[in-house]
């Protein structure tokens, strides 16, 4: 007798999920409810997984849909789902408990949650206090032609280079780009911001006007501000492949580097999409991305003092 078929276990997972008002409406524009959310993560899981597993999670809680109240959340309450997993971390007021989801029960228990955004931490477990990635945020200003921010990502992928650091490359779901450097969790988060800020210093000199790596509104006006402040303990980016709480449900994606030659900002990339866009990729651009093994070096930052000075 044959054997029946091995059921879907994104189905059984969704099914025992027994999410509340799965028709809820959480994006207008698409028309995505609750359920389509959840099965959006059901079918790229092993894609988004990888990114958010073993990292504490600060959240953008949207209860009533994107369009109405949303709020972050990082601590976790007692009564979350068993699913989801509790890691304490250092804040400056004392220990704090977060939350990971580390399996897909888990991110659909975010999606009960109301959980619209997931922005994991730069460091993970059990090494909480040394980063693994380093994040390079290219913000733009209003207006600023793509043309302009494509050049400027690429302007950071070259030094990255020049000093011998890898980057990869991700949209962000707004009108920016993040160029994401994985690296060995040697360094200190204090150790990674300055070396970050550094390099947003250095493109900042070398070509000041194009970059600012000023906060300051007047000072961006025209430019791009070239955000180190990711790489600060606490600090959080969009994890690579979560959907965004924006019109459109545009979702953080990472891309080749060729892909440039197209504007992929906002909501390029959606729910709608990119599901079949990675059933369809011949090659994953981040294939590389746990394989990459580097850190910062005494000799990287030595180059970027003589660049500063240069």
């Amino acid at each position: 007798m044959q054997a029946p078929p091995a059921a879907n276990p994104g189905a059984t997972i969704l099914e025992q999920a027994h999410l509340t008002h799965p028709d809820r409406i959480l994006w207008e524009d698409p028309g995505i409810t609750k359920l389509g959310l959840a099965e959006f993560y059901t079918e790229i899981a092993d894609w988004i997984l990888p990114q958010i597993v073993n990292r504490p999670l600060s959240l953008l809680r949207c209860p009533g849909g994107s369009q109405k109240e949303c709020f972050f959340q990082k601590h976790a309450a007692d009564n979350i789902s068993p699913f989801l997993e509790r890691v304490n971390v250092h804040e400056s007021g004392g220990p704090g408990t977060y939350m990971m989801a580390n399996s897909l029960p888990a991110v659909v228990a975010l999606v009960q949650l109301g959980v619209l955004e997931m922005h994991p931490w730069g460091a993970s477990t059990p090494r909480l206090g040394f980063p693994d990635r380093l994040i390079f945020d290219l913000d733009p200003d209003d207006g600023l032609p793509w043309e302009k921010v494509a050049e400027a990502a690429r302007l950071v992928r070259s030094l990255l280079e020049e000093i011998g650091l890898r980057g990869f490359l991700k949209t962000t779901g707004g009108k920016g780009l993040h160029v994401v450097a994985p690296v060995r969790p040697v360094q200190p988060w204090d150790e990674a911001k300055a070396f970050t800020k550094s390099v947003a210093e250095l493109l900042a000199r070398a070509f000041p006007d194009r970059f600012t790596s000023s906060m300051s509104k007047a000072a961006r006006r025209g430019k791009i501000y070239l955000d180190y402040l990711r790489n600060a303990e606490g600090a959080t980016a969009i994890a690579a492949y979560a959907i965004r709480a924006r019109a459109h449900a545009p979702v953080s994606t990472p891309i080749h580097w060729e892909e440039l030659g197209e504007d992929v900002r906002f909501d390029h990339f959606n729910a709608g999409n990119v599901a079949s866009r990675l059933g369809r990729r011949k090659k994953d651009p981040w294939a590389d991305f746990f394989a990459t093994s580097q850190a910062v070096t005494a000799r990287m930052v030595k180059r970027l003092e003589r660049g500063a000075r240069g």
